[in-house]
């Protein structure tokens, strides 16, 4: 049974599941261990990172196009929601927040910028929550930014005013 292989190409963005959003600046041939292995070169240019990815393992690990305006849209909605907050330990949920964040799936990632954001009323961020709240952000942020062609200033500010429109 042979792997499919991924069909990505040079200066297209993708996802890569546990760092969000990079570009394939190009695909390299690297003899590794005796074997020739086809690779993408994925640059992650806010984290100033480089990624190797094997061609023929990328759909395995997740590595995914940009969502469509679709799932932008759904993601938009689902922030929209009341946030769904479990009576969990707190490490329990952080960890499940964590396992959103990693899986590349922008819904989940939405889910949990709607579960911890609050309104300036509300109680404050333990520091744990701050840091999933924003890497969460961030990551929505940036595919959303992809998506429309738009920096990430403008898909800040429309994530905002969703945040901030739902609570009234």
């Amino acid at each position: 049974m042979t792997k499919k292989k991924a069909e990505f190409s040079p200066n297209e963005f993708v996802v890569y599941p546990a760092h969000g959003v990079g570009k394939i600046v190009s695909i390299e041939k690297q003899e590794v261990a005796g074997f020739e292995l086809e690779l993408f070169v994925i640059s992650f240019e806010k984290d100033k990172m480089t990624l190797r990815v094997p061609t023929n393992k990328a759909l395995e690990i997740g590595m995914r196009g940009l969502s469509s305006p679709d799932v932008v849209a759904h993601a938009m909605k689902t922030l929209k929601g009341k946030a769904k907050v479990k009576k969990a330990m707190w490490s329990r949920r952080a960890q499940e927040y964590e396992q959103k964040i990693n899986s590349g799936d922008l819904i989940a990632i939405a889910e949990v910028v709607r579960d911890l954001h609050r309104a300036d009323d509300q109680r404050e961020q333990s520091y744990s929550e701050r840091q999933l709240y924003e890497a969460a952000l961030e990551r929505l942020t940036r595919e959303i930014a992809a998506v429309a062609g738009n920096d990430e200033i403008a898909a800040a500010k429309e994530i905002d005013s969703v945040l901030v429109g739902r609570a009234a």
